[in-house]
């Protein structure tokens, strides 16, 4: 009977797990501890390889400047899935009086990758033990600097996506109680674009306006104007927003400055709405320069595109969270934030799974100084993980 229980894949993934947990937990809070922020997650990195080299896993570091991707070759032929978690720590001082809280002033893991970390590496070790069963391989994806957007790029840039066929990733969401899990079909996440405008007038005093151009009226036209982009432009059933999150200029009450600057976002879901609020943006910029004779130089950079789940990936990967735990997955919504796993699901088919992690009676969240998740999480996520890579490449 216990080698029949074994050979169930549930039973099998969920024993293999909970004798896992104790360490995973260690490592969690040792990781913590030390957060490195963007590209400097070096000492991450390093434990991440020491486990990999440890679990016989093939791997290689440097990748993307400080990531690490592991290989592990399944018993029979099959496609192959790239798993990805990420590294990097938040430029926050940790304010939760944790034992094992941040010792690094200025820094912390206020978004759980720690969490994401030693999830995938927990995924690692029960794969690993796994391999013969596996018809495919599994490309273990540990990613710096997704904080900074840019880290899967970089990645990206030297090959982790060469021969993958398909990418799953996850997020830890306080928003969620731990032991539910969430999904959302298509568009999941925004693409994340930002511009800087610069509007240069003439100074002059504030009592003769007429010998100078006064760059603070043609600004506030911006601003007004920016706010029509959403209202007036976009599709209303595709999602956007706006937002100038830093407005500069003038140093003193009666004096009209030489020019001023502004900084914000776009936050789109759609290619579609994209497109219309870059073109909408650069034409309000170089209308001003006619209507308020300032001159305006607006740079707009594309960040990273939207996070658009695969249903490919996505109906396999949720029909196997719910065979290793029961109804616990539900549809959930959209949100306007970004994550640069959408550089991996604008080339292969991804799909990215939400892992809860609220603590009971506790309301955290995300990017705060306070942030403390349950960490039952971590060994939910390598059940719910584990699951999917092996009814994946079953």
């Amino acid at each position: 009977m216990a080698d029949r229980l074994l050979n169930d894949p549930e039973t099998r993934i969920r024993v293999a797990t909970e004798a896992l947990e104790p360490q995973l937990i260690a490592i969690r809070r040792d990781i913590h501890a030390h957060p490195e922020l963007a590209f400097e997650e070096v000492r991450t990195a390093g434990i991440v390889a020491a486990e990999l080299a440890r679990m016989g896993i093939a791997h290689r570091t440097g990748i993307g400047k400080t990531g690490v991707v592991g290989v592990i070759a399944g018993g029979r032929p099959g496609p192959t899935l790239a798993l990805r978690a990420d590294m990097d720590a938040l430029p926050i001082h940790e304010a939760t009086g944790l034992p094992f809280a941040s010792t690094v002033d200025g820094k912390m893991h206020a978004c759980g990758h720690d969490i994401h970390t030693t999830t995938l590496l927990g995924v690692a070790e029960v794969l690993q033990a796994l391999a013969p069963q596996l018809a495919g391989r599994v490309v273990l994806v540990f990613q710096p600097a997704e904080e900074a957007l840019g880290g899967a790029a970089a990645m990206v840039a030297d090959g982790v996506l060469e021969g993958v066929d398909m990418a799953v990733g996850f997020h830890n969401i306080p928003d969620m109680p731990v032991g539910e899990f969430g999904y959302v079909r298509g568009a999941t996440l925004a693409a994340a674009d930002r511009f800087d405008l610069v509007v240069q007038g003439r100074s002059g005093h504030a009592a003769h306006p007429e010998d100078a151009i006064d760059p603070i009226v043609a600004a506030s036209a911006f601003v007004a104007n920016a706010q029509t982009v959403v209202s007036r432009e976009i599709d209303p059933l595709h999602p956007a927003v706006v937002t100038i999150g830093m407005i500069h200029g003038g140093t003193a009450p009666n004096i009209i400055p030489e020019s001023v600057e502004l900084r914000g976002t776009v936050r789109t879901l759609s290619v579609e709405a994209r497109d219309t609020a870059e073109a909408a943006l650069k034409r309000l910029a170089a209308g001003l320069e006619a209507m308020h004779r300032v001159t305006c130089h607006l740079n707009y950079r594309r960040g990273v595109p939207p996070l658009i789940n695969a249903d490919s990936v996505l109906d396999p990967a949720v029909s196997a969270v719910r065979a290793q735990f029961g109804e616990v997955v539900a549809e959930g919504k959209p949100s306007m934030g970004a994550e640069d796993f959408a550089e991996f699901a604008e080339r292969v088919p991804a799909f990215q799974l939400r892992i809860g992690s609220g603590a009971p009676g506790r309301n955290d969240h995300l990017h705060n100084a306070g942030y403390q998740p349950d960490e039952r999480c971590i060994g939910l996520g390598v059940q719910a993980l584990s699951r999917i890579a092996l009814e994946i490449l079953s």
